[in-house]
This record gives structure tokens, C-alpha cells and sequence, in this order.
């Protein structure tokens, strides 16, 4: 295990060069105390995090350094196929801002917006695989893979853009950001490169059109390929770029650009935009449905609720067919008993429709 992919995971990569410098490696971490994170200038919450990530690692670390030089962990260069989720964050106008500061102030310019970036990543579990000066790349799916890998990519890039928007370094203006995300099939874990160049690669166009997509990007904004979008539903705002003559793809690639998160009212319904296939053999119930909470009906009364009798998963991934005229249509399922918080109200004979 390198040491600053350990301290990337834990969203503490700004201390690499601290470590590097004090030649701090995987194999003495179990010896560090809480007196030695003090004298290289760690702050006590930092101290904290520190001490209980080596109390996890503290066999594997031993076994490690016993193993001997030259004896790797053949378990942790095995390489596998999966799908990742992979973005690319450059800082804006670095170039300019290195030109007019001087290198130990553009350190730590570089430094605060790497500690904020990789902070957000961690907490969505993400993981940052390398910094590379101004910019950053992050898997979403490796080590471990979620169900909304693309969702959480994209809500740490609104999180990240936002947040180096705000930040306040010696550069004397504001920062921003341009965010890229692809995702698709790639082969990851093999490790590549020695010592401190030590990675963990990953193989595959994912990479690549991320990192495309990224220089696309406005400054402050994140572009996302086709591959992320059709993952998000209609949890963000997306604007629709077209399809884009990018370097290095034969054919045009379709883009979105992320606008923010719209206020919708089932975050359900917003992961699955795409309309799903409708009831079979339920015509005459839902002509029932539709006549009671039709206009007429409905200008009868206040109020206007139906019960809807089936086998526990009948509404499973699927809509029950709403009148246009009705402004807000719910669907609530509860089981055939009284909620001890909650009674569920007793529906008439013309009220209740057998599924």
C-alpha cells in the first residue's frame, strides 16, 4: 500500500508532502503516536482521524513490513473489470495564478483546493487515485461500488464547484473549477509505476472522455457524457450540449452540462425518469380510477381518495395512471393493519378498488 493513496482515501492527501519529507511510510504508521502528529504540525481533529485509520491498518501494516522488500501483496496488483464512475477536476487559470505568486504561496493555494476537493470526495465515497498539480482524478465505484455511483459523483462536483468558489487562499480573487464525468466499463486495480509513482490504473475510453469533457466545461460548471446521464434520472438540471466533435473519439459525443438540483417532489420518480411500462390487463380498474378523480367528480367534494387492494408488490416500479386534470397525485401503500401512530382511515364499498 503507498502512503499517499492511504492518506487520499481518507480525504487527507494535503499531508502527503509532510509524510515524503519526514520519510514516513506504510510500515513504521503503527509507531506514529498522537505527540508525533503534534511535532509535524497535524491538527488535533486531524490527530484524531489519524489514529483511528492506523488502529484498522496496524496488522496488515506489520505484516507488510515483515514480509520483506521486494515481496508485494499479490492481492493488491490483481486487476478486475467493472464499472466506474471517473472524474476530472482542474483548477481554473492556474497558469496565470502561478505566473504571479510566488512558488511556496502557489503551494499552497494548490494545497487548499486539493484538501477541499478530496474532503467532498471522501464523503461520498469517493476515491481520489491521483493529484496531478492542478487537477485531480476520482474513481466512484472502486474500492467499493454503490448503486448511485454516477448521483454521487455529480452531487461532489456541485459540492467541490461551490465550495472552491468560496474559497479564500492568497491568489487575491476568486477560484473555480471545471468538472468532467464519464462512465462506463473500464479494467482497474493493477498497480503501476514504483514508490511514490506508485498507482493504481485504471484501463479504458472512461478516463479519457472524462478528461475531455472536463476541458469542455465552463469555469464553474461540470459536463457529463451520455453514459452518467442516463444513470441520474431526473435528480439534477441538465442542459443538453448537443453532440461534440471530441479529440481522440471517431464520433460525436453527446454532453450535458449540470445545472443544480431541482426541487421535485419524489426523489423516487426523479431516479427513473423513463416512463415504465403501464398495468396489463387492468384496463376496466383504471377506467374506475380515472372516472372518480375526474374534474366532475372531484368539484363535488373537498376531498378525494382511493384504496387500492392488491398483493403486497403490484405498485412496484410501476405509475398508476393519473387524470391530467389532477394537480398532485399520490400514491401511499400501508399493509391491512392499523399504524400505532397513524391509523389508516376506513374506506367505504365505493371507495376501494381491487387490484
Amino acid at each position: 500500500m503507498d502512503i499517499g493513496g492511504w492518506l487520499r482515501s481518507l480525504g487527507l492527501g494535503h499531508y502527503e508532502a509532510t509524510f515524503r519529507e519526514n520519510k514516513i511510510d506504510v510500515d513504521v504508521l503503527p509507531e506514529l503516536t498522537e505527540s508525533d502528529l503534534s511535532q509535524l504540525g497535524v491538527p488535533l481533529g486531524d490527530r484524531k482521524r489519524f489514529l483511528k485509520a492506523i488502529g484498522g491498518i496496524g496488522v496488515a501494516a506489520n505484516g507488510a513490513a515483515t514480509s520483506g522488500p521486494g515481496r508485494a501483496d499479490p492481492s493488491s496488483d490483481a486487476a478486475e473489470r467493472r464499472q466506474l464512475t471517473v472524474m476530472f477536476c482542474d483548477l481554473v487559470g492556474s497558469t496565470a495564478i502561478s505566473a504571479r505568486l510566488d512558488p511556496e504561496d502557489m503551494r499552497q493555494v494548490i494545497r487548499a483546493y486539493q484538501d477541499v476537493c478530496s474532503g467532498i470526495i471522501a464523503r461520498y465515497s469517493g476515491f481520489v487515485a491521483k493529484f496531478m498539480g492542478d487537477g485531480l482524478l476520482a474513481y466512484f465505484g472502486f474500492p467499493r461500488a454503490h448503486e448511485d455511483d454516477a448521483e454521487r459523483a455529480v452531487r461532489a462536483g456541485l459540492e467541490i464547484a461551490a465550495a472552491v468558489a468560496k474559497l479564500e487562499t492568497c491568489a487575491g480573487g476568486l477560484l473555480d473549477t471545471r468538472i468532467g464525468i464519464a462512465t462506463g466499463l473500464v479494467v482497474v486495480g493493477e498497480l503501476v509505476g514504483q514508490g511514490s509513482a506508485q498507482e493504481q490504473a485504471v484501463v479504458g475510453d472512461t478516463p479519457n472522455l472524462a478528461a475531455r469533457l472536463q476541458g469542455l466545461a465552463e469555469p464553474g460548471s461540470m459536463v457529463v457524457a451520455a453514459s452518467t446521464r442516463r444513470l441520474l434520472g431526473d435528480l439534477f438540471e441538465l442542459r443538453d450540449l448537443g453532440r461534440l466533435e471530441i479529440k481522440g473519439f471517431a464520433e460525436p459525443v453527446a454532453a450535458w452540462t449540470v445545472e443544480g438540483v431541482p426541487s421535485t417532489e419524489s426523489r423516487f420518480e426523479a431516479a427513473r425518469s423513463a416512463r415504465p411500462s403501464g398495468f396489463v390487463g387492468r384496463d376496466a380498474e383504471s377506467a374506475v380510477l380515472l372516472q372518480r378523480h375526474s374534474a366532475r367528480s372531484i368539484a363535488c367534494s373537498s376531498r378525494r381518495s382511493s384504496a387500492l387492494s392488491g398483493p403486497p408488490t403490484f405498485l412496484r416500479d410501476r405509475r398508476v395512471p393519473s387524470p391530467a386534470s389532477v394537480a398532485r397525485w399520490r400514491v401511499r401503500c400501508a399493509r391491512r393493519v392499523e399504524f400505532a401512530l397513524q391509523p389508516t382511515r376506513q374506506f367505504g364499498s365505493n371507495e376501494l378498488v381491487h387490484w
